[in-house]
């Protein structure tokens, strides 16, 4: 019997915005909708008003590869303005820790960081998938999070 492989996504991307402004625009979990890819045809179920904060739930759909997937996340830890952790509770992951982490960078910038650590159900199937689909999923979904996440702090600045 094999154990379960362990994967680590980590990402960091610089923003002209303070590490107060960034971390703001993840206290706002109707974000989430628009720094998903559409091709994930994600929904947040979770009724509003959502008052972010550690035991916070939250509710979505989405559509991986064209499977319906129902996602339930708790988030693990709030230290605002520095850093976050949710974890998924239900959804296609064996284990899913999304580590979201704010630092400033100079007067009116940040640099945001991701580590998501996860494993994939199936033992040998999960590798397979992953090797041929799951990590390639992971890069573009996070790469357009890091367009998305751009487009909106400076459409923010300008209005």
């Amino acid at each position: 019997m094999s154990a379960k492989r362990s994967y680590v996504l980590e990402r960091r991307q610089r923003v002209e915005v303070s590490q107060e402004r960034a971390f703001g625009v993840f206290s706002d979990a109707l974000n989430l909708e628009p720094l998903t890819p559409p091709w994930l045809h994600f929904r947040l179920l979770t009724p509003g008003p959502i008052e972010m904060g550690a035991g916070t739930l939250l509710d979505y759909r989405l559509r991986i590869r064209g499977f319906p997937v129902r996602w339930t996340t708790r988030i693990e830890s709030w230290e605002p303005p520095h850093r976050f952790r949710d974890i998924q509770l239900r959804g296609p992951y064996s284990l899913w820790e999304h580590t979201h982490t704010f630092e400033p960078d100079g007067d009116d910038a940040a640099v945001m960081g991701d580590t998501v650590r996860y494993e994939l159900p199936f033992g040998p199937l999960g590798r397979l998938a992953h090797a041929t689909f799951v990590k390639r999923d992971l890069e573009r979904i996070f790469a357009f999070r890091q367009t998305k996440l751009a487009e909106l702090l400076t459409a923010d600045q300008s209005s």
